[in-house]
């Protein structure tokens, strides 16, 4: 059996335009279906799949391992920069696809069968809709709070906002004050039985990180997000010292030696990595058994397409940390259009049942993602008060 050809197919989804690998082997009808997207990257990520390759044309697409080590080691430069990273997770989730299907297995028993009956999900308030998770303004607070409610509504135990606005490395009590109206506001309107979290999209500074935190530790967060920059992992483990409010990061995050380093600073609770970016579910494995053996929790970040979800589904099957999977059900109206599901998911409690189809379960229909080419990404830009710019 040898790989004989290697597609990307491109398909816009307002905010993000998703990039779906498809890996065709010299079997009458067996190939495998990936995910490589990256907003605001895609003609890079459709270049460096074309790359990637090269490498592995020709290839047993059951050999995943070692096709891994060829994409990650090959051509000298090593595969964990943002662009080369996605592009090799978009061919390994294609590859695992493929295993799964020639041994006629979900891909989570090929790792061992499913530990857990089912994976809890989260929603982005709005369902992932961009106007109302990334524009709802932080001052208001009603918003965020009708937004709950909706999400309560349609099911969810748990949700995630973006209540933590753009600060200045260095900011007054206004900014804490507006995201505590706004985390009260939503707290008070689904109650204690609701978890909750919220998103800092690494905007703040540490100094200014640790006083969002601490302003909103009252309010029992399920997690808060990225309260700085990853980088910063000095700071993020000052801040996941300070309060009780577990701290997660991890989703810009793209290999297993740099988690190595999160991991050994104690800088979360909660480990973000995205299948998509961090080299696939093979590398992905790896940073899950590190995690395992820090007790640090793993909740997937994945608001990409439909292929990210079912592989990070699939992954939450077999891994004991895992806690929750983030989803997006709304970004665009005809997302279920494009895919066909081995999942099921329940309407009370939003929990997925297990995937019954060989590998990750999903055909794409690529008719449908044709009548949604390639746009260019709408651009997000945020300057702070003196005209500097921010971090959106």
């Amino acid at each position: 059996m040898k790989i004989t050809r290697i597609e990307t197919h491109v398909c816009n989804a307002r905010m993000r335009n998703w990039v779906f690998v498809k890996v065709l082997t010299d079997q009458d009808g067996l190939f495998g279906w990936g995910e490589a997207t990256l907003e605001w990257h895609t003609r890079a990520i459709v270049g460096a799949v074309e790359d990637t390759a090269e490498l592995v044309v020709g290839e047993d697409p059951t050999r995943i391992e070692h096709l891994w080590q060829m994409m990650y080691r090959q051509h000298f430069w090593h595969g964990h920069g943002i662009i080369r990273a996605t592009a090799i997770a978009g061919i390994d989730l294609a590859l695992w696809d493929i295993l799964g299907k020639v041994a006629g297995l979900p891909c989570a028993k090929l790792w061992g069968g499913p530990v857990r009956d089912h994976v809890r999900t989260y929603c982005h308030l709005g369902g992932g809709k961009m106007e109302d998770f990334y524009e709802t303004a932080a001052e208001d607070a009603k918003r965020f709070a009708d937004l709950a409610r909706q999400a309560v509504a349609d099911g969810f135990t748990a949700f995630k906002s973006m209540a933590v606005p753009p600060t200045l490395p260095l900011d007054g009590l206004k900014a804490v004050r507006t995201a505590e109206k706004a985390v009260a506001a939503m707290r008070e309107a689904v109650g204690d039985g609701i978890d909750v979290m919220v998103d800092c999209h690494a905007r703040p500074s540490p100094a200014m990180g640790l006083q969002f935190a601490k302003a909103l530790e009252p309010y029992g967060l399920y997690f808060l997000e990225e309260p700085c920059w990853p980088e910063s992992v000095d700071g993020l483990a000052m801040i996941n010292r300070s309060v009780s409010t577990p701290i997660a990061t991890g989703e810009r995050v793209t290999n297993l030696a740099a988690f190595k380093d999160l991991f050994n600073a104690r800088a979360c609770e909660v480990c973000q990595v995205d299948i998509t970016h961090c080299g696939g579910l093979s590398e992905a494995r790896r940073i899950a058994a590190l995690a395992e053996a820090h007790r640090i929790a793993l909740a997937p970040h994945n608001p990409q397409g439909p292929v990210s979800t079912a592989a990070s589904l699939e992954f939450g099957f077999s891994q004991p940390s895992y806690a929750i999977c983030e989803t997006v059900h709304a970004d665009v109206p005809w997302r279920q259009d494009v895919v066909q599901e081995g999942f099921t998911v329940e309407k009370v409690g939003r929990i997925v049942r297990p995937n019954t189809k060989p590998g990750l379960g999903i055909t794409i229909n690529e008719a449908e993602v044709k009548k949604h080419p390639f746009q260019q990404e709408m651009p997000q830009r945020v300057f702070y008060s003196d005209g500097s710019v921010g971090d959106w």
